[in-house]
């Protein structure tokens, strides 16, 4: 028997999800809903899937062991709340949830209803990403000194005004940080640990009728001691392609998108010529930079089949919602160190309370 997949939300992020589904032996798209009903009728006759018309029948069906949620970021706590209640197991596309508060009322409810959490970070399970990792862990670079994120993309007016909740504090939870850079965040938490302090400048420079930055720089203290940058803009025309930088005392790499472009050790081995070879013969692609449909869902299916071997062998899946609440937090306090002019110190006691940049 199949295991069953719900939609909640089917926008252009649901196709990604369902085709990662389309593509796993032994799931199946049962049924998806979206409170706008053509949404969820197109997405519907694309992959073969049923309709309901609430998220109560979504939820009633005993075919469906999981739900993947895709609504807008600051919609996604009511839904899982709702589907971990079901007793269904619980995916929340990126970022988990706005507010920390939020992130941890639907980690409560999976936890108190022993049912799964999942949080969309495909970009873990890239092949390069996985090798940056294993180095790391290795102390390949010897001691850590710095650790850096770019994402320098371009989003267009329209793109913001196509959606009411574009750009809005509430239901995007911020912009060029929140919506697009947080998946090279969460790589960077993921590579060099935890950040202790930030401080930054945020500001929307380029766009109009928003009220979340299109621009973003901040410095990181990290735990171990290293220290780093995040810049982060949808304003940067065309778009670059995403890099994360790691280097430390014993070597250094640079990771362009889902390829290694730098790879350098005082102590080689013999693989890393190997890996130098593989990554120059790759084709590059734009990924998002300039065009939010423009990404693979390869790395989806490869973080849904980690999920459900995760249930199969009684372990909790590679990004739970305890790493998927690591990058909000991050986010959230490189806002709070911009509105206030300060330095942010990591954990948050609390969620700052946002202020609305619109021009």
């Amino acid at each position: 028997m199949a295991f069953g997949f719900g939609i909640i939300g089917c926008g252009m992020i649901a196709n990604f999800h369902a085709r990662a589904i389309a593509e796993i032996r032994g799931a199946k798209l049962v049924a998806c809903y979206n409170r706008t009903s053509d949404r969820a009728q197109q997405l519907a006759e694309k992959f073969g899937c049923e309709v309901e018309s609430s998220l109560e029948s979504l939820l009633a069906r005993p075919d469906i062991d999981a739900i993947t949620i895709c609504t807008a970021s600051g919609a996604h706590m009511e839904p899982a709340v709702a589907a971990a209640k079901a007793g269904k197991h619980v995916i929340v596309e990126k970022p988990l949830e706005v507010t920390l508060k939020r992130c941890d009322k639907i980690i409560e409810a999976c936890r108190e209803n022993k049912v799964q959490l999942v949080t969309i970070f495909p970009s873990r399970f890239h092949h390069s990403a996985q090798l940056l990792k294993k180095a790391v862990d290795q102390n390949r670079f010897g001691r850590l000194v710095l650790g850096d994120a770019y994402v320098k993309w371009f989003r267009t007016q329209q793109y913001y005004d196509s959606g009411a909740w574009r750009g809005t504090w509430k239901l995007d939870g911020g912009g060029a940080l929140m919506n697009q850079a947080i998946h090279s965040v969460d790589l960077l938490l993921w590579l060099m640990g935890p950040v202790v302090e930030v401080s930054a400048y945020t500001d929307m420079l380029a766009h109009e009728r928003i009220e979340v930055e299109d621009v973003a720089v901040a410095t990181l203290r990290f735990a171990n001691g290293a220290v780093g940058v995040i810049e982060a803009s949808t304003a940067a025309f065309p778009g670059a392609l995403k890099k994360i930088e790691i280097s430390g005392s014993q070597g250094s790499a640079v990771l362009e998108e889902e390829n290694i472009i730098r790879w350098e050790f005082a102590k080689p081995t013999a693989k890393d010529q190997q890996i130098r070879d593989e990554m120059a013969s790759r084709t590059k692609t734009g990924g998002g930079a300039g065009d939010p449909a423009a990404i693979g869902h390869h790395a989806h299916r490869e973080l849904l089949k980690d999920f459900m071997s995760a249930l199969k062998a009684g372990r909790p899946p590679m990004i739970d919602g305890a790493e998927g609440r690591r990058s909000v937090e991050l986010i959230l306090a490189i806002y709070k160190s911009a509105q206030t002019g300060k330095p942010v110190k990591l954990p948050l006691a609390s969620d700052p309370v946002l202020k609305s940049k619109t021009k």
